[in-house]
C-alpha cells in the first residue's frame, strides 16, 4: 500500500531532494543538484518566486516505510491570469517503476491544484521558465546538464498512463566548436556589426556587470522570452535573485553583451563550462572536495571540453537580423581559448523556429529530446 505524505520544513524538504540522488545512484547520465541550493530553492525564504506561486510537496511511502517516490506542485497567479489559464503545474517528479506509485503522486497534486481552483494539471514544470521544465523524451544514454531534468524511460509510459498528453516538446543540441567559422557566418556578422552599429564584448568588470547589466539582462530576457511556453516575466525581487545567485560564480568571458549606439543593451549569452561531471563528483555536497571539482570545472583549463550554452536572448525588434551570429563569432574564440570541444545547447522549444535557426551555419546533432505532458483534473 502507498501512502502520500505532505513534506513540510527543511529537514523533510533535504529528504525530499535526496530521495532523486538516491534514486539515480550508479547512473552515469544523472546529474545530481548540490543538496543544499536545492533546498534553498524549494524555500520561501530563499526564493521569491514562491512569495507568489502556490507550493506544495508530497512524497510517496511504502507499507515498509520506504520513500518511492515524490512530487511538487505549483500554481503560478501571473502566469494563470496572463493567459486566462487554470493550470496547476507538477514538477520534481521521481519515482519507483510502479504505476500505483505514479498514479499516487498525481492524484495528490490533482487534487490540491482542484482545491485551488484549478482544471488542468502538466509538467514537469517548475515555478517559472528558469526552473527544471519537461521530461527526457530520448537521450536517456546522454550525460544530462546541471538545469535540466534526467529521468528513466518509463517515466513518459507513466503520464501516458495517467491519461497525459504530450503538451510541448524541446530540442537539446550538442555542436562541436569548429576550428574556423564559415566565410558566410563571418560575413552576416560583419554587416550586423556595420549595418546596426553593434558592439558585442565581455564585460571585464564583475561590479559593473552587476550593477549596470544585471537588471537590464533579466529584463531582456522578460521580453524576449515573454510569449514563449508557460513563461510569467520575472519581478525585480526574482531579478535581484538569479543576479545574487549566478553572476558571482560565472566567468566574465563566458557572458556576451551586445549594445547598440546608444549603449543599449540587445541581446546577450550566458554561458558556463559544463558543471555535470564535477557534480557527479561532488555526490550532493560542497564538503568536502565538492567545491573543489566546481572550481576546477569552472576556472582551469582542460577541466571540462564541454560548454554550456544556458540563456541567449535578443531584443525583439532586432530578431531575425543576424544579432545571434556576431554572438557566436566572438564566443567561438572564447571557447578556442579555454579548451572547449563541444556546445551544449539548451532545451529549445521545437516551434521556436527564430531559436532553430541559429544553428544553420554549424554541424549540429539533436542528442536529447524533452516534453512537457498534460491532462484535465
Amino acid at each position: 500500500m502507498i501512502t502520500v505524505k505532505e513534506i513540510r520544513g527543511r529537514k523533510q524538504l533535504k529528504r525530499f531532494v535526496k530521495f532523486a540522488i538516491d534514486l539515480y545512484k550508479g547512473n552515469d547520465c544523472y546529474v545530481p543538484p548540490i543538496i543544499s541550493d536545492e533546498v534553498n530553492n524549494l524555500d520561501p525564504r530563499h526564493n521569491p518566486a514562491l512569495w507568489f506561486c502556490d507550493s506544495v510537496f508530497f512524497m510517496a511511502i511504502n507499507d515498509m516505510g520506504k520513500p518511492v517516490g515524490r512530487i511538487a506542485g505549483f500554481i503560478n497567479p501571473r502566469y494563470n491570469q496572463k493567459t486566462g489559464h487554470r493550470l496547476c503545474r507538477f514538477g520534481y517528479i521521481d519515482f519507483i517503476n510502479d504505476l500505483e506509485v505514479s498514479k499516487a503522486l498525481l492524484d495528490a497534486v490533482a487534487a490540491w491544484g482542484r482545491e485551488h481552483g484549478m482544471d488542468s494539471l502538466a509538467g514537469p514544470l517548475g515555478m517559472t521558465d528558469l526552473d527544471y521544465e519537461g521530461a527526457l523524451t530520448e537521450g536517456f544514454d546522454q550525460l544530462s546538464t546541471m538545469s535540466t531534468i534526467y529521468n528513466y524511460p518509463y517515466y513518459v509510459d507513466h503520464f501516458a498512463a495517467y491519461g497525459m498528453e504530450v503538451d510541448a516538446q524541446w530540442n537539446e543540441y550538442v555542436i562541436p566548436i569548429p576550428d574556423q567559422l564559415t566565410d558566410k557566418h563571418k560575413q552576416v556578422a560583419a554587416f550586423v556589426r556595420s549595418r546596426y552599429g553593434l558592439r558585442s564584448f565581455s564585460e571585464t568588470s564583475r561590479t559593473r556587470l552587476r550593477e549596470k547589466w544585471g537588471h537590464k539582462i533579466f529584463e531582456l530576457l522578460n521580453e524576449a522570452y515573454s510569449p514563449l511556453y508557460c513563461v510569467s516575466e520575472l519581478d525585480d525581487n526574482q531579478i535581484q535573485y538569479y543576479i545574487d545567485l549566478y553572476l558571482p560564480l560565472l566567468r566574465l568571458d563566458c557572458i556576451r553583451l551586445v549594445t547598440d549606439r546608444d549603449d543599449n543593451l540587445i541581446g546577450f549569452a550566458i554561458t558556463c563550462p559544463s558543471m555535470s561531471s564535477a557534480l557527479q563528483k561532488a555526490k550532493g555536497r560542497m564538503l568536502p572536495l565538492g567545491w573543489y571539482h566546481l572550481y576546477k570545472a569552472m576556472h582551469k583549463r582542460g577541466g571540462t571540453d564541454i560548454w554550456d550554452l544556458m540563456l541567449i536572448a535578443v531584443r525583439p525588434d532586432y530578431q531575425g537580423k543576424g544579432v545571434t551570429s556576431l554572438i557566436f563569432t566572438d564566443l567561438i574564440e572564447v571557447g578556442h581559448r579555454n579548451g572547449y570541444r563541444y556546445v551544449s545547447a539548451y532545451p529549445q522549444l521545437v516551434d521556436n523556429t527564430k531559436v532553430q535557426d541559429q544553428w544553420k551555419y554549424f554541424d549540429y546533432e539533436i542528442n536529447r529530446r524533452r516534453a512537457t505532458f498534460k491532462c484535465r483534473i
